[in-house]
C-alpha cells in the first residue's frame, strides 16, 4: 500500500481522482452485453492465449445425474405476447473495456420470463396487496421427489386428460409434458397462442382429485390460451399449489426424479426467474 498517499492533501487528490474515474467510466453509454450461446469446451492452461477460450455450456452435469431443466436467457426467447422474442435484457454501464474497474451489468426484464414460477399474487390482487409474493412459497414444495409425465399430445389438458394419466395419490410435485416440447415453443422466438396448457375443468379436477401441489409445464404458461385466467384462479386460489412455467424437458425420460427450483427472493414480486433441476 505504498503508493496510497499519506498527506491530507494527497489523500484528498487520491479520492478525487479515484472519484472522476469511477463517475466517467460509469456514466459511459451502456451497451448490450455479450451474448455467446457457444458449446464448446474450454481446457485453458497457463500458455493458452486468452482471447481464444470458450467456456462449457451443458444441460446435464455429473455423467447425467444431474439435468438442467430450466432454459438459458437470451434476447430470442419468447416473451408473452411478442412476435420479436425477449429482446435485448442485459446491458453493461460499467464495463472494462470503458475504463471500470470491473464489469458489472444491469437486467431489466419481465419477471415472468423463461423459466419461472408463479406466486398466487399474480391473478389475486388482493393476494398481491396481502404480500403473497414469490418471497413466501414453500422451498419444501419447490424441492423434493417429482414425477415427469407425458400428456396425449392431441389436446389440450382437461379433466379427462388428467383422468387418464393416473396419478397416484400422494404424488406431490408433477411435470406435465406436452406437445409444446415436442413443437419447441420454447426455442422460437414468436409468442404462440395455441400451445398446449390446462383447461378450467382439468385445473380443478387436479385440485379435487390429487395431492399435487407443484405443477410444472413445458411453456410460458400452465393455463392453455383459451382458458388462461380461469385456470390460474383455480390453481392460484388455495395458496397451497405452486406454478413452474417454462421448463425444458425434452431428452428426458418419463419418471420419477428429485426436483429443485429456487426462485429469487424478490419482495413484492409476484413472478420470478428460477433455476430448476431435476436428479437422477
Amino acid at each position: 500500500m505504498n503508493h496510497v498517499p499519506k498527506t491530507a492533501a494527497g489523500i484528498l487528490l487520491f479520492l478525487t481522482l479515484f472519484f472522476f474515474t469511477s463517475t466517467t467510466s460509469s456514466s459511459i453509454s451502456a451497451h448490450p452485453s455479450p451474448f455467446l450461446p457457444t458449446m464448446t469446451p474450454c481446457n485453458l492452461k497457463d500458455d493458452d492465449d486468452h482471447t481464444n477460450i470458450r467456456p462449457i455450456r451443458t444441460e446435464v452435469y455429473n455423467n447425467g445425474q444431474i439435468i438442467d431443466i430450466s432454459h438459458r436467457y437470451h434476447p430470442e426467447m419468447p416473451t408473452w405476447g411478442s412476435e420479436d422474442g425477449l429482446g435485448q435484457f442485459l446491458e453493461l454501464p460499467a464495463s472494462m473495456k470503458n475504463g471500470s474497474l470491473a464489469n458489472n451489468s444491469e437486467m431489466k426484464m419481465p419477471t415472468h420470463s423463461g423459466t419461472h414460477v408463479d406466486a398466487p399474487g399474480h391473478v389475486f390482487d388482493h393476494y398481491f396487496d396481502a404480500g403473497f409474493d414469490v418471497d413466501t412459497l414453500d422451498l419444501y414444495t419447490l424441492n423434493g421427489p417429482a414425477l415427469l409425465v407425458d400428456v396425449p399430445r392431441d389436446k389440450n389438458i382437461t379433466a379427462e386428460v388428467m383422468k387418464s394419466l393416473n396419478i397416484p395419490k400422494g404424488v406431490r410435485r408433477v411435470l406435465f409434458r406436452t406437445l409444446n416440447t415436442d413443437k419447441q415453443l420454447m426455442r422460437q422466438k414468436r409468442f404462440d397462442t395455441s400451445y398446449v396448457g390446462f383447461m378450467k375443468d382439468g385445473a380443478q379436477w387436479l385440485k379435487d382429485n390429487t395431492d399435487i401441489k407443484l405443477v410444472g409445464i413445458d411453456y410460458l404458461s400452465v393455463a392453455a390460451y383459451d382458458d388462461l385466467i380461469p385456470s390460474h384462479l383455480v390453481f392460484l386460489e388455495s395458496r397451497e399449489i405452486i406454478l413452474v412455467e417454462g421448463l425444458k424437458l425434452e431428452g428426458i425420460e418419463a419418471g420419477i426424479y428429485s426436483v429443485h427450483c429456487l426462485p429469487l427472493r424478490l419482495l413484492g414480486a409476484e413472478g420470478s426467474p428460477i433455476r430448476c433441476i431435476l436428479i437422477k
